[in-house]
């Protein structure tokens, strides 16, 4: 198992040291596998204890026979304090924990493993933290765009007129996973659960989700209800296809929608419409500009079209236009009217102005972005045209 070398955990852990101390805190503890990747390089069974002053401490019970300076084998939470103590890292009165991941019952147990009479939430401060981009991280993703979308290149190959959105789907999760897609997609948040991405055909995509995703789709049971139902893929309907792009623990998102021969103007419409809005923010996003001025931009180009109705859904709405990317697939900043977020050089974002036009299906273009001072650069380059795939 290998960890972060030495200048990338510095980088690392210099940002979440600074805000540990912005909030007068003495140290954070994290636990979550997305988390201890960020702070490690690697997912472990243990904690990693990241104190406002000195090297981050990785606090390992599974698997064994990790060599590394900062690695202490433990085999319970209970003896973290002494291990603190025999590398002489004081006690701390002020601790933050996951709590926006961590269950309650562990929350108190690690409260009373380290003696505080309080906890505080350091999940915004990772959120914070992993929301500006390293070089190494950006480089990571900037390669699974370039992978992303040499498998996007095959979708015309595998699709047949007639076929179901359930056996597209699983043509193309057989490309993804052969050009080495790692299959994980890790998403933020207890409610939130997603299988290899979004395949939406025709009138499916009209169909509410109870998930916080952009599109909808009412799934294959009533176990995951998001995604692909077994929709004949027929002509005069749209192909919506956002799958999977975790090529290296951190993932591009990308979404290109299709016709299958003729479709209504209104659906070409929408989609030109898509494209300009990206383009349009292309122009606009830079450091320092709100996100929430991003997502005012797109509505208002929405507004003057005509075609507010089937903005990020029909029946049911998506209240956010894009989000951050990263580890997981929804992380800061996000893209939605009460944002407070302020875009960062380093910042990665996805935007995805979408439209669901009943009776014909999900059109519009998501691509992933690299925030930089002189603007956005687009990570997912691959065709936005509304093609036809019975060509």
């Amino acid at each position: 198992m290998k960890f972060l070398d030495i200048e990338e955990q510095k980088l690392r852990q210099e940002k979440l040291q600074q805000f540990i101390r912005q909030q007068g805190l003495d140290g954070l503890l994290v636990s979550s596998n997305a988390n201890l990747y960020y702070v490690s390089g690697a997912v472990y069974a243990g904690y990693a204890y990241v104190p406002a002053e000195g090297n981050i401490l990785y606090l390992v019970r599974r698997p064994v026979g990790i060599e590394h300076p900062q690695v202490v084998y433990i085999r319970k939470p209970e003896q973290i304090l002494d291990v603190l103590e025999s590398v002489g890292i004081a006690k701390p009165a002020r601790l933050a924990l996951e709590l926006d991941r961590l269950p309650y019952n562990m929350a108190k147990r690690l409260q009373a493993a380290f003696n505080v009479d309080d906890i505080f939430n350091g999940s915004p401060i990772l959120s914070q933290s992993r929301s500006v981009k390293t070089p190494f991280e950006i480089e990571l993703i900037r390669q699974s765009g370039i992978r992303h979308s040499n498998s996007y290149k095959r979708i015309d190959s595998v699709f047949e007129v007639g076929m179901t959105d359930v056996e597209f789907q699983i043509e193309m999760e057989r490309v993804l996973r052969c050009d080495g897609c790692l299959g994980i997609f890790r998403i933020s948040g207890e409610t939130m659960e997603l299988f290899m991405g979004n395949v939406l055909g025709g009138e499916n995509a009209d169909t509410p989700t109870p998930y916080d995703f952009a599109m909808g789709g009412e799934g294959l049971d009533q176990s995951l209800p998001i995604g692909c139902n077994g929709t004949v893929l027929r002509r005069g309907n749209t192909l919506m296809v956002d799958m999977n792009g975790n090529f290296t623990g951190y993932m591009t998102d990308m979404t290109r929608s299709f016709r299958i021969g003729e479709v209504p103007q209104l659906a070409i419409d929408a989609h030109r419409l898509s494209i300009d809005i990206h383009n349009r923010l292309r122009e606009a996003i830079r450091p320092g500009f709100a996100a929430a001025e991003a997502y005012n931009l797109a509505v208002a180009m929405v507004a003057d079209a005509g075609l507010d109705d089937y903005f990020m859904g029909h029946r049911q709405k998506a209240g956010f236009i894009g989000h951050g990317v990263g580890i997981e697939v929804n992380e800061l900043p996000v893209l939605a009217p009460r944002s407070r977020d302020v875009f960062s050089a380093g910042n990665v974002i996805a935007i995805e102005p979408k439209f669901v036009i009943p009776g014909v299906g999900a059109v519009g273009v998501e691509n992933t972005y690299l925030v930089t001072d002189n603007g956005l650069e687009c990570l997912t380059n691959f065709p936005e045209e509304l093609a036809d795939l019975c060509q």
